[in-house]
């Protein structure tokens, strides 16, 4: 079993915690007539000797992480991961000689906290501490049949929900928390890079130029575990579409996990038996408003993708928009532990793709912040970042975005040979921009529009369109454009006739039946 008090700031702090909190009233119930082991970590000397009285005390000694050592190092925006140049790398943190300490009970560690300070939660101590502690419980422990540890931790911080999930805190006093943490899991996580700076999921075999042997990912890490896939559709009908093909593509890859999609009430029963043909078992959720959003606004229900922690009969859950169509079988996705994504801008994960555990009490942890946090994008993606500060990078691969922000010619030909490629070298295509359901089959549209031109791919929108094709009629039908979206569509043509872009993609004779029906 483990005690871990969790990281704080220096001196006052640390007074209080200690000079004024007493060990936990939990410790004696713990000890059960014997004298416990006890690791601490992150203690200063005067305070071990508190300690003795509960057992015999090993002080668990490391370096702590240099000051310089910036949250950035280890969630850089950009990483080589086709290993074009040298391959990406991580920068070292300091940790224990592990192989000091075995057969221990108890690990009391301190854990850093410097909230309200603006970017608490991306503090590198306070990650070695977690890592740390998380490292004893899973390797020098004394695990118990139902293969737990026991964690306790002080902190008038939460834990980082990533590494200890609230699911497994079995008390409370106070700033006192205590765990019982399952080892496998905890393994699962520590087996990932320190930081988004590698791939959690290689391409290339190390220090060669084969493909990684992706083998140990095809089957769950825990056999008979139930898995999905998931996606959330509310609020308005015109994603249904996407939603069709994206569950038509991933049928394609000959995937035998569930497909669910969430929905609210405004989805017509048309459109969900539409829906339920092409795959999808339904799960009716009551959708829930981002209180920072205005009245109408398009994020307004953003946050009911939260309902997905519900899902608790699910131990994995791959969350996939419904504006991404799946080329690849994406299985081995349930190997990985929450949160692996692929990275966006800066230190953070694009949500487009996501593997995530279903838990009530991350839900509830969700709920209890919408208040609190502020999403950098207004988005579900922004407050998500900011609660799963600790990701783990999964290759771009794996959720392309179809834009071209760089604006060059080798931008272009790298990306549409990709989105061309047959056998297909991406797993999925995220479709940014105007959908192609939302155009005319001729061509991409949003060439029409001048902020949007940097979505424009002739490539990507046929590769949508052969899922489309390949779909059966009376699924294809729900894909129809609607009278008012026709009229869109013209005046936008129009607009780009009138600036003449270069491209002429305004010129091009629509054939696509759509326009009449």
């Amino acid at each position: 079993m483990f005690i871990a008090r969790m990281p704080h700031e220096e001196g006052k702090i640390g007074d209080m915690l200690m000079g004024k909190e007493s060990i936990p009233s939990f410790i004696d119930e713990l000890k059960g007539g014997k004298n416990l082991s006890i690791g601490l970590v992150n203690f200063g000397d005067d305070e071990v000797e508190e300690w003795r009285r509960v057992g015999n005390v090993s002080k668990v000694y490391f370096d702590r992480v240099s000051k310089n050592f910036e949250w950035k190092d280890l969630f850089p925006e950009f990483i080589d991961e086709e290993e074009e140049i040298d391959g990406p790398s991580c920068p070292e943190i300091p940790m224990p000689e592990f192989s000091k300490y075995s057969n221990l009970d108890v690990v009391v560690a301190r854990m850093p906290c410097r909230r309200p300070e603006n970017g608490w939660n991306r503090d590198v101590f306070r990650l070695q501490v977690h890592l740390i502690v998380a490292k004893l419980a899973a390797e020098r422990s004394m695990i118990g049949e139902n293969g737990t540890v026991k964690v306790v931790l002080l902190s008038h911080c939460e834990p980082m929900i990533e590494i200890f999930r609230c699911d497994y805190m079995l008390k409370q006093e106070e700033n006192w928390r205590m765990y019982e943490v399952n080892v496998e899991e905890l393994k699962e996580k520590l087996a990932m890079p320190i930081g988004s700076c590698k791939l959690a999921m290689p391409l290339w075999g190390e220090g060669t130029n084969e493909v990684y042997n992706l083998s140990k990912f095809t089957a769950p890490a825990i056999p008979k575990r139930r898995e999905a896939y998931a996606t959330v559709l509310h609020s308005s009908d015109t994603y249904v579409c996407g939603a069709i093909t994206l569950a038509q593509s991933l049928l394609k890859t000959k995937t035998d996990r569930d497909l669910l999609l969430l929905h609210d009430k405004l989805i017509p029963e048309e459109k969900l038996k539409a829906l339920m043909a092409a795959g999808w078992k339904l799960h009716e959720i009551k959708r829930i408003r981002n209180p920072r959003a205005e009245n109408g606004s398009y994020n307004e229900y953003n946050y009911s993708k939260f309902r997905l922690w519900q899902l608790t009969y699910y131990q994995k859950i791959i969350f996939i928009d419904a504006d991404i169509i799946v080329l690849r079988n994406l299985d081995l996705l349930f190997y990985f532990p929450e949160m692996s994504a692929t990275g966006n801008d800066g230190s953070i994960f694009n949500s487009g793709i996501m593997v995530i555990r279903p838990s009530k009490c991350t839900f509830k942890t969700l709920m209890d912040k919408r208040r609190e946090i502020i999403s950098y994008n207004g988005g579900d993606q922004g407050f998500l970042n900011e609660v799963f500060v600790w990701w783990h990078r999964l290759p771009r691969r794996v959720n392309f975005l179809k834009n071209f922000w760089a604006n060059t010619t080798l931008e272009s030909s790298m990306k549409n040979s990709l989105f061309a490629a047959d056998p297909p070298k991406l797993y999925s295509i995220h479709y940014l921009g105007l959908k192609p359901w939302l155009c005319y089959r001729d061509y991409d549209c949003n060439w029409n529009i001048d902020d949007q031109r940097v979505y424009a791919s002739d490539i990507a929108h046929q590769r949508w369109w052969k899922f489309h094709d390949e779909m059966d009629l009376e699924l294809q039908k729900f894909c129809r454009l609607s009278e008012r979206r026709k009229i869109e569509l013209a005046w936008d043509r129009k607009m780009a006739e009138n600036v003449k872009y270069a491209d002429e993609h305004w010129k091009i004779n629509i054939t696509d039946r759509r326009k009449y029906e």
